[in-house]
Formats: structure tokens, sequence, C-alpha cells
């Protein structure tokens, strides 16, 4: 399990880290002045400032899996999925609420623009995992062939998102997920080497394609891509079983992850190549696909929701609209925060005491719960 980061020390050692590289990287031979060098790294405030620590409230929460499952609007088959990764009873956030039932009830395309950390993925991984189960149900699901494209503009959210899937997939077999970058082996067998080199400790998981030679044989349910592969597998030959024949008809989920990055010409570009691939999957036909933009920095809020949803009915061609009467038309979807009032005593400077009971706490591994405790105990 992953050890909670202790913001203080942290701050530290990457500061005491910085100065030593300094000292190193410039060595001066004069002693004196060498001194002198040192000294005004580690004097205070020179060379940063801080720690200084941000309280975010939390986001308002939502339903529950459990309690859209037993509302009719998640497939039932949820309680199967269902795992430490993407919990069943726990509270969505309101946001990751709202995304599923538009997506899934209403079949609406939506840009979830909500902050870093705010769990974006959920918002549409759950309406993708809803369809492919309920494809399961009607056995269409053993059929090889993309469902769902993911679109990272880095092959690091690409990769952070592959660890995601492992976790979420893990005891769920039927489902199949690939990433398919420049990173990608083409080879089976390098594949396989390369994996057990860089994940010595983990299983290769029955439902991963890790070779392109296994996703040109077999595409997976959901694939893992970049715009700049995107526009290499729109051309070459040998990837023609993405998109085409019995394997290319099953296409569903466009999602395209930092949205805000494709502005610009790049966003032009991006337009150009998602009507490519529309016209070569659904011959352009409107309504086949869902689309679904995420961003922690799309507008200034709910003033420029009218401008985000023309942005995103740009950049898909498809239709996004935000009615400030009609939350029905609604398709810009943004966090809420929790009210303070619910949080109990409001935000404010703390005590020299209180600072130091949360550093022994945290210096001792305490959970979350009990660093609240101190707080409330010290006011």
């Amino acid at each position: 399990m992953p050890q909670p980061i202790h913001p203080l020390e942290a701050a530290r050692r990457i500061r005491d880290d910085y100065i030593r590289y300094l000292r190193t990287t410039y060595f001066f031979r004069d002693e004196a002045l060498r001194r002198q060098f040192v000294q005004a790294l580690e004097s205070p405030g020179f060379l940063v400032r801080g720690p200084i620590l941000e309280a975010s409230p939390p986001f308002q929460r939502g339903r529950s899996i459990a309690q859209l499952i037993a509302e009719g609007i998640l497939h039932p088959a949820f309680h199967r999925l269902c795992s430490e990764a993407l919990p069943l009873e726990r509270p969505l956030y309101l946001h990751q609420d709202r995304a599923v039932e538009k997506v899934v009830a209403q079949r609406r395309n939506v840009v979830v623009a909500t902050g870093t950390g705010s769990g974006k993925t959920e918002a549409f991984l759950i309406p993708i995992f809803d369809h492919l189960l309920r494809q399961r149900e009607r056995g269409e699901l053993r059929r090889p062939g993309v469902r769902a494209l993911l679109l990272y503009p880095m092959n690091a959210l690409a990769n952070d998102q592959l660890k995601r899937l492992r976790r979420m997939l893990a005891a769920f077999p039927e489902i199949t997920f690939g990433r398919y970058t420049g990173e990608t082996p083409e080879e089976q067998s390098r594949a396989e080497a390369l994996f057990r080199e860089q994940f010595p400790e983990e299983p290769l998981l029955p439902n991963e394609r890790i070779s392109r030679e296994q996703m040109w044989e077999s595409p997976p349910h959901i694939l893992i891509t970049n715009y700049a592969m995107l526009e290499y597998l729109l051309l070459r030959p040998k990837d023609s079983e993405f998109f085409d024949g019995e394997t290319g008809r099953f296409w569903r989920f466009i999602v395209l992850d930092e949205a805000h990055t494709y502005s610009g010409a790049r966003g032009i570009e991006i337009a150009m190549l998602l009507r490519r691939l529309k016209d070569r999957v659904v011959r352009s036909e409107p309504g086949r696909l869902c689309c679904i933009a995420t961003s922690a920095t799309l507008g200034r809020g709910r003033r420029d929701f009218p401008a985000v949803a023309r942005f995103a009915s740009a950049l898909f061609g498809e239709p996004f609209e935000w009615d400030e009467q009609d939350p029905k038309r609604q398709d810009v979807i943004e966090g809420v925060p929790a009210k303070m009032a619910a949080l109990g005593a409001p935000w404010g400077e703390g005590t020299d005491a209180l600072y130091a009971d949360l550093i022994a706490a945290m210096a001792q591994g305490e959970p979350l719960n009990r660093l609240a405790q101190v707080a409330v105990a010290r006011g």
C-alpha cells in the first residue's frame, strides 16, 4: 500500500537535494567565495519560499455505483466488476454522478471541467464499462474490436491510465484493453520480456494487449493512444483492423483528456483528425459516437460554459450544449465543492500548538481521520 507523503519533510528534502546539486555543479576554487555561495543558498527564502500548504475543500458527494444500479441507470454486473479500485458502495463525487447519468441515461456528449485529482477518469470510465457490460449480456463482447478510444496528449498520461485499468479490470478478464504508442513493441515475445523487466512484481493480465501483433490480431475493447499515433494508425494498412471490417464496427466512445491543450493550430489539427476517424468508423453519422472531454482548466467558471460547449462542438464535430435555464441541455459538468457548513468549523489560521501536533501525528504515520481529530481537539 503506498505510504502517505509528509508534505513538510518532502519540501525539505527537495530543497536540500537542489542545494546539493547546485553546490556540486558550481564548485568555486576560492574557499571564501565558495563559503559565501553556500551561505546564500542556505539562507531562508533565498532559493525557495514556504512550504505553502493549501487546503482545498472536498467536492460534494452524489450517489454510489450501487445506488445507480438500484435506480436502473447502471448495469447490475457492476456488482462483479467493482473492487477496491472502483468501490461499489462509496458515494461518487456529484460531478461524477452527473456525468454518468448524462452519458448513460441521457446519451449526451459531455465536458467534465473539474480540478486536478477530482476523479475525471471515473466520469468517463464508468459509462464505458456500463456499455461493455451491456454488450457482454448480449453476447457481443466476445468479439474483438475497439469500443472506446482514450486519447491523451502525452505518453506519461496514457501510461498512468493503463495502470489504473490494470487495477480496475484485474478481476474482470472479459473486458480487454491496450496501449498503442511509440513505446508499444511490435513482437509479442519482446513485449512480454519488457513487461517482466518493468513490472517484475505484477502478473500479466490475460485481458491486457501488450504488443502491436496482439492488437492487430485481436483489437482491445478499450484502446489508449495519443493523437500523433492515431494519425499513423489511420494511415497504415496493417492497423486497419482497428477501424475496418468485422473488428471495426463496434466504435462507441471517443475520450479526449486534457482537452484544453487542443487549442489554436493544434486544435484545428485534432478536429480534422477526429473527423477523419469518425468518417472511417461510423461514416460521419451524427450521434453514433459519444464524445467526452475532460480538463481542469477549460473556462473560468459557469460564465464561460457556453464558450466551452462551443469549443467542444467545434473540436469533435458533435453537439454540446449549455443552456442556463435547462439542466438537460447543460453538457459542461463542473466540480461542486462541499458547503463549508457541512465541514464543521470555518477554516482559518491554526495555532503553533495545532501545527506541532499535526507534524507529530504525520511523523508517526497517523491516518487522515486521526489528523482531523487532532485539528478538532486544537480548535
